[in-house]
C-alpha cells in the first residue's frame, strides 16, 4: 500500500507541467493584470503611452520596487518591516546635511548606507537575539527614526547646494537618464536581479525559505536563524536607504516627512506580487511587479480623472485579490 502511495505521488508531480507551474505562479497573473490595464488606457487616454508618462511610471514604480526587493527578504521569513519608509526619510536627510556641510558625495553616500545598515542591524538584533515580535520592533523603531529626523535639523528642509561641486556630482550620478531611462529604474534592475540570484541559487537564499518556511525545523537542520534574520532586516534598511539617496538627488532637497506612508505601500506590493504574510514565500520579481501593479493604477486613476481619494480602494481591493488568489491556489495543491 505504501509503495502504491509512493507510486502515485511520483506520477502525480510528472503531471505538472512547466505551463501549469506558470498558471499557478502568482507573479504571472499580476503581470498578466499590468499588461491588461495598459492596453486598456492606451485606448482610454492617449497620453498613456506618451513617452513623458512612461518615464514617470517607472521611476515613480522604481522607488517603490527597490525597497520591495528588501521588503520581501523579510517576508518570506515570516517577519515585518514597518520602519522602511521612516529609514528612507533619515537617510535622504543624513546625507543632504552631509553635503550641505561641505562633504563629499561619497561621504554622503557612504553616511546614508550606514545609517541604513545600523537601522536594519539594531531591528534584527531585537527580533533575531531578543525575541521581540517583528511588528512591536519595527513599529517602534518608525516611530523612533521618525522623531530623529525632525531633531536632526528642527524639521527645516534641507536643500543640496545648488552651486557645489559636489551637490551637482550628487545629482548627476543618481538623478541622471541613462540612455533615456531613469536612474532608479537601472537600479532597481540591479537590485532585482542580485536579490533574485541570492534568493534562486545561493544557501542564504534557500537558508531564508527554510526559516519562512518552519524556523523549527531550520533550527534542527543547521541553518544559522538567527544570522538569517538580522541579514534580511539588514538587506530591508538597505533597500531603503537606496532608495532615500534616489529620492534626494531627484528632488534635490530633504523634507522631514520624506517616505511617510510608504511602507504600506511596500508591504502591499510584496503580497500583490505573491510573498505571504504568513513566510516561506515570495521572490524579488513578486515584490516588483507587484509595485509596477500599483503604480499603474495610480497613474491610470489620474489620467482617467478619478478623485484621487480612490487611489487606496483600488490598491486594498488588489491585495485582497491577491491574497484570495494565493488562498485559492494553495488550496489546489
Amino acid at each position: 500500500m505504501t509503495d502504491r502511495v509512493a507510486i502515485d505521488d511520483v506520477l502525480d508531480k510528472k503531471e505538472s507541467t512547466w505551463w501549469q507551474d506558470v498558471l499557478g505562479y502568482q507573479p504571472f497573473w499580476i503581470t498578466l493584470a499590468v499588461v491588461v490595464i495598459a492596453v486598456i488606457m492606451s485606448f482610454v487616454n492617449e497620453n498613456f503611452l506618451s513617452t513623458g508618462n512612461f518615464f514617470n511610471i517607472t521611476r515613480n514604480f522604481a522607488f517603490i520596487g527597490i525597497m520591495a526587493v528588501g521588503m520581501t527578504t523579510v517576508i518570506i521569513t515570516a517577519g515585518i518591516d514597518l520602519s522602511v519608509g521612516s529609514t528612507l526619510g533619515l537617510v535622504a536627510m543624513s546625507s543632504a546635511v552631509t553635503i550641505d556641510s561641505g562633504h563629499s558625495m561619497e561621504a554622503a553616500i557612504a553616511v546614508g548606507l550606514l545609517v541604513a545598515l545600523a537601522i536594519g542591524f539594531i531591528n534584527g538584533c531585537l527580533i533575531a537575539y531578543v525575541k521581540l515580535n517583528p511588528f512591536i520592533v519595527t513599529l517602534g523603531m518608525l516611530s523612533i527614526i521618525r522623531s530623529q529626523t525632525l531633531v536632526l535639523t528642527n524639521a527645516t528642509p534641507v536643500t543640496l547646494r545648488r552651486v557645489g561641486e559636489e551637490a551637482d556630482r550628487f545629482r548627476e550620478l543618481l538623478a541622471g537618464n541613462p540612455m533615456g531611462v531613469a536612474t532608479p529604474v537601472w537600479v532597481l534592475l540591479g537590485v532585482l536581479l542580485i536579490v533574485g540570484f541570492i534568493l534562486r541559487f545561493t544557501a542564504w537564499g534557500r537558508h531564508i525559505y527554510a526559516v519562512g518556511g518552519n524556523e523549527q525545523a531550520a533550527r534542527l537542520n543547521g541553518v544559522p536563524v538567527d544570522q538569517v534574520k538580522v541579514s534580511v532586516y539588514m538587506m530591508s534598511a538597505l533597500t531603503a536607504g537606496i532608495t532615500g539617496l534616489l529620492v534626494l538627488a531627484w528632488t534635490g532637497s530633504a523634507l522631514s516627512n520624506f517616505g511617510q506612508s510608504w511602507e504600506l505601500r511596500v508591504i502591499a506590493s510584496t503580497v500583490i506580487g505573491g510573498a505571504n504574510l504568513l513566510g516561506g514565500a515570495g521572490s524579488a520579481y513578486g515584490g516588483v511587479i507587484g509595485a509596477a501593479l500599483i503604480e499603474i493604477i495610480r497613474n491610470s486613476l489620474l489620467l482617467a480623472g478619478v478623485n484621487t481619494f480612490w487611489q487606496g480602494t483600488f490598491v486594498g481591493l488588489f491585495i485582497l485579490f491577491a491574497v484570495l488568489l494565493e488562498k485559492v491556489r494553495n488550496r489546489g495543491r
